[in-house]
Formats: structure tokens, C-alpha cells, sequence
């Protein structure tokens, strides 16, 4: 109903109504001023409601955004993760969420882009941290409708987060790492000492130890009792990158095919091709540690290569 009807309306219904015979040349006034009111003029407050609700049509448009800086553990290194949603639209219209161009500003550059399409009307993505932005430091995340709107509605319309850099250690993830090797890898005093391995870096994954010396041999079980895995700034690994160079285990197996026993070795990747190498390995009765049944302390190899590398996610 226009507002000049509705004001008419009111009119007719709360004072006409009561003043269908007026007695007094005042409410004959009031009568006339209002029951004859022309019901297409609008008041100067009908008119600015009527604008407010005409503008607020296009305001509602604009997309939203939210921001997190996190460590992508593929990259070690901080990365700003982000979601972008249109705003909620109208019910009778989807339409009117749709954007085929959101632009992501960081810092006010653009980084990436996007569009609100159905169904979600939303995307995410990450970007990298910039390079200055330190601990502590914070930065500007924004969404941009550089396009209109599905409805017609010019774009223009923008959000901002602010994001601060965390103090996070995003160093590699030695739980991540792991050794392979194989050969006859070790002499000592004469005796050629053999292995093959697959060690992790992570107590909940199997794994595989077999010494040979001399006509015996060892197999450890396929879980480790203990790991601690380290990364020397001072020992040049790679190739290939691997978040480790150095593996200190204990674990429990077979000696000569009777049960229990326990090993404890240290293996040391010096990067290729593999004559920086070391190993240690210590081996001995569970219930009586005085019992050795083979001790080399660690030493580089003699022949064939440990090997660290990245340890795909496990779940």
C-alpha cells in the first residue's frame, strides 16, 4: 500500500470515523485536513522511510570474510587460511548471493579471487604470510565484490579482518620423518654386520630392523619402545629433503629366533652418497642387559647408505 493510501487509511479509520458529524468549526478543520488529504502526497517522514528502505536493499549486499594464520605442515612455514561467504540474500531471490568476481586483498594487494556460486555461495583458500610480517604482527584481510551482484545490485561493497601472526613453531614435523637403508653397511674388528631397516619417526607405525653378523641374526618386532629424531643444523642431509637426519630408537625382537631381546641403535643420514653415514647398534638380553650379544659403537659405514625422508601422513 503506498504510504499516502496507508496514511489516508489511518486517517479515515482513527478521526473521520469520529467525526463523521462535527459540531465545532475546529474539528470540522481537522476533519477536512485529513479525510480530504490527497493519498498519493507522502509525508516527509513516509518519504525517508521509504528511501531508507530502498537504499537498504543495496547496503545488504556484500560479502563477509574470516581469517586464520596457521602452519601448513607441507610448507613449514605460516600461511593465512581463509573463508569467504556472500551475505545471507533474499528468500525469494538467491540470486541476490551470487558474485562472479570476489577479489582477496592482503595488505590491500590482491592475492586471490574467487565467486559466490550455487549452492554455497562461498570459498576458501590461503595465502602466503607476507614476508615482513613478523610474531606478533598483524595483517589485513579483505573481500572485495569487484563484480555485481545475480540480482542486478551494482558490486562495490567490501569486509576486512584483521589477523595476527602467531608465535607457532612451523619447523618440519619430525614425526613426519623416517630411515630406510640395506647392505652390509658396518665392520668392525673383521665382522661384517649386515642390516636392512625402515624406521618412522612415530611410535604408532610399524617398522622393520634385521641385523646379520657372523651366522646370527636379530628382527626386531614391528613397534619401536622408544624414538627421538633430531635435526642437526650441522649435518648437510639432502638430497632428498628430509625433516630429520638422525634417528636414536630401542625396540625389542628375536635373537637367533628366541624372544627377548632389545636393541638400541642410532642411525646419522650425513647426506650422498652415503660415506658421512653412521650407525650404532647395541643388542642384549631384556632380563639381563649384561648379556651383549652385539655392541658397535657408532661409526661411519663401511659400505651402502642410510637414507632419511619425508614421512607421508598416516591415519
Amino acid at each position: 500500500m503506498p504510504f499516502g493510501s496507508l496514511r489516508s487509511s489511518l486517517c479515515s479509520k482513527r478521526l473521520c470515523s469520529s467525526l463523521e458529524r462535527p459540531t465545532t468549526n475546529n474539528e470540522k478543520r481537522r476533519a477536512d485536513s485529513c479525510c480530504n488529504h490527497d493519498s498519493n502526497s507522502l509525508s516527509v517522514s513516509s518519504l525517508f522511510l521509504l528511501l531508507l528502505l530502498i537504499g537498504g536493499t543495496a547496503f545488504a549486499h556484500g560479502p563477509t570474510i574470516s581469517a586464520e594464520a596457521v602452519c601448513d605442515l607441507e610448507t613449514n612455514t605460516i600461511v593465512i587460511d581463509y573463508v569467504a561467504t556472500a551475505w545471507g540474500g533474499f528468500v525469494d531471490d538467491p540470486s541476490s548471493r551470487a558474485n562472479a568476481q570476489i577479489d582477496i586483498l592482503l595488505e590491500g594487494v590482491l592475492a586471490d579471487s574467487g565467486a559466490f556460486e550455487d549452492p554455497d555461495y562461498s570459498f576458501s583458500g590461503s595465502l602466503q604470510k607476507p614476508s615482513d610480517a613478523g610474531v606478533g604482527d598483524t595483517v589485513v584481510v579483505t573481500a572485495f565484490a569487484a563484480a555485481d551482484w545475480g540480482n542486478g545490485t551494482p558490486g562495490g561493497q567490501s569486509e576486512s579482518v584483521t589477523v595476527t601472526i602467531p608465535d607457532d613453531d612451523c619447523g618440519p614435523d619430525l614425526g613426519l620423518g623416517r630411515f630406510t637403508g640395506g647392505g652390509h653397511q658396518i665392520r668392525i674388528d673383521g665382522l661384517r654386520v649386515t642390516r636392512g631397516l625402515t624406521i618412522h619417526c612415530d611410535l604408532l607405525l610399524s617398522n622393520n630392523l634385521e641385523i646379520n653378523w657372523n651366522g646370527n641374526s636379530f628382527h626386531m618386532t614391528e613397534h619401536l619402545e622408544t624414538v627421538r629424531c633430531t635435526d642437526d643444523p650441522n649435518i648437510i642431509q639432502a638430497p632428498p629433503p628430509a625433516p630429520l637426519d638422525t634417528l636414536v630408537g630401542i625396540g625389542t625382537g628375536r635373537y637367533n629366533n628366541v624372544d627377548g631381546f632389545t636393541i638400541e641403535f642410532t642411525l646419522v643420514d650425513g647426506g650422498e652418497p652415503g660415506t658421512e653415514d653412521e650407525m650404532a647398534i647395541l643388542i642384549y638380553e631384556t632380563a639381563n642387559p649384561a648379556n651383549v650379544v652385539l655392541e658397535v659403537p657408532k661409526q661411519k659405514l663401511d659400505g651402502g647408505n642410510l637414507q632419511a625422508h619425508y614421512d607421508p601422513p598416516h591415519r
